[in-house]
């Protein structure tokens, strides 16, 4: 209907209700999508800032793994002499 491939009567029709409820429908989903569009330019929503803390936790784990394998590998090397695979 929004696209204009339905009329009212049409969709009311099709869904069997009354052309009064896909007025408000189409109102409401008008509406719904106006408010998501403001809310997208205000800023991100929790749950991408609730991603993107998850994130930078994640990196920050994994930056510190990285930082123990290297301690790791030169104690162990350190130990038992220059590895093979050393560079």
């Amino acid at each position: 209907m929004i696209a204009g491939e339905l009329t009212v009567a049409e969709a009311a029709r099709r869904e069997k209700v009354s052309e009064q409820s896909i007025g408000r429908w189409k109102a409401d989903f008008l509406e719904a999508g106006k408010t998501v569009l403001v809310a997208g330019r205000s800023g991100p929503t929790s749950r991408e800032e609730q991603l993107e803390a998850e994130v930078a936790d994640l990196t920050h784990a994994l930056g510190e793994a990285a930082v123990e394998i290297r301690v790791w590998k030169k104690s162990a090397e350190g130990r038992l002499g220059p590895s093979r695979t050393s560079r």
